[in-house]
């Protein structure tokens, strides 16, 4: 693998448990490195999605990946930052 771009990962409009086992699978098949979860394509900002993001963060962190979230709404930017994880959204370009 390339570790010279980041592994971008992409979340579907509903964060399943699946899904995000899938996603989960995905970063323990590569070595670490930077990787970028697009949330923009999120049917809803709620707490399933929170949920699944802080899976795929912890999951990320004890793999030594460096994760960062790109495209979350303005309600999921919100809910992000009432639950510490604000510090890994990218800022909108």
């Amino acid at each position: 693998m390339d570790t010279s771009q980041p592994l971008v990962l992409t979340l579907a409009a509903r964060a399943t448990p699946e899904e995000v086992a899938r996603l989960c699978a995905v970063l323990e098949g590569v070595p670490p490195t930077d990787v970028i979860c697009d949330v923009g394509g999120l049917a809803h900002a709620d707490l399933a999605a929170v949920d699944a993001l802080a899976r795929l963060r912890l999951t990320a962190r004890r793999l030594g990946h460096r994760l960062t979230f790109r495209g979350a709404g303005a309600d999921l930017r919100a809910l992000l930052d009432l639950v510490g994880l604000a510090d890994v959204v990218r800022p909108h370009p």
